[in-house]
């Protein structure tokens, strides 16, 4: 069942030199969640030109995606726009894994993530895979059919790549560290009641995981927790922070008690923004800028 609802943006950035009649040459980047929408657009050589940013009403939270997206591409001239150069989606659905190349076997994709949340998949979802060359593993996670099937439908014969928004972060992340002249970073990414921890050591991805938490007791808790578990120091580690958090948050308080080195994330310097962006604060959109990080 389609939700009619009417949904505004509660961001649009748009540079002057977006042009939605010469999509063949543009890249559009979708990430699609529970909560949210949010959509990107790359000229040919990677500047970002638009974004626009949907939070789903409470009410709706419950409603199936597919019965929320055609709210946004029903009047949206930039949604209903194409044929374009690519799509890249990027999904943040509840199963993810990440398996070493050396030991990935397509066949047994599904297993991996029945492994991971110790249930089958169900019928109307199955098993993706986006491989990351450089870190020599792939990302594995659930997909819906219904909501695959739409976005076909939607971009018929258009190049479709799906990611989850894991790999979304470790690809931004894997740009920012190799600008950091620490050793050892750590990347907390905020959405909701939950929060993605990545740590690099030398440039090299040592850990990844997300947690959901109910009070920022106990999200200072697992990010300690972490640290103590990869032998950092939560004195001397640096920290940087992205997503939905603000200098005024609780959970920034508190985390502020024990992580002296703790700071708000620039964007990744690999991604050009268009001069209209500037007015973005630079730690909100980590994930969905990976998704414009993915042909790097």
């Amino acid at each position: 069942m389609q939700t009619t609802v009417t949904l505004a943006p509660t961001v649009t950035i748009r540079s002057d030199s977006f042009n939605p009649a010469h999509t063949d040459k543009l890249v559009l980047c979708l990430e699609v969640g529970r909560d949210r929408f949010r959509l990107l657009v790359q000229d040919a050589q990677g500047r970002a030109l638009y974004l626009e940013d949907y939070a789903f009403p409470s009410l709706l939270a419950n409603q199936p995606l597919t019965g929320l997206l055609p709210n946004f591409f029903r009047d949206n001239p930039v949604l209903s726009a194409g044929p374009w150069q690519e799509i890249r989606i990027g999904v943040n659905s509840p199963t993810f894994t990440l398996v070493p190349k050396s030991l990935f076997r397509k066949e047994y994709a599904g297993s991996y993530l029945a492994l991971m949340r110790g249930s089958t998949l169900s019928a109307h979802e199955f098993a993706q895979a986006y491989t990351h060359e450089n870190e020599g593993f792939l990302s594995v996670f659930n997909l819906e059919h219904p909501l695959a099937d739409y976005f076909s439908e939607v971009y018929p014969l258009q190049p479709l790549t799906y990611v989850h928004q894991i790999s979304a972060l470790l690809m931004a992340t894997a740009d920012l560290d190799r600008h950091m002249l620490t050793p050892d970073n750590v990347y907390l990414y905020f959405e909701d009641e939950f929060v993605t921890i990545i740590y690099r050591k030398g440039h090299q991805l040592q850990y990844c995981n997300r947690f959901g938490y109910k009070n920022v007791q106990d999200l200072t808790y697992y990010v300690l927790y972490m640290l103590d578990e990869q032998r950092l120091s939560p004195d001397k580690t640096t920290l940087s922070l992205y997503g939905e958090i603000t200098p005024f948050a609780d959970a920034y308080t508190e985390l502020s008690r024990f992580l002296p080195y703790l700071a708000f994330g620039q964007s990744p310097s690999g991604l050009t923004l268009a001069n209209e962006f500037s007015d973005l604060p630079n730690h909100r959109y980590l994930s969905l800028y990976g998704l414009g990080l993915m042909s790097e």
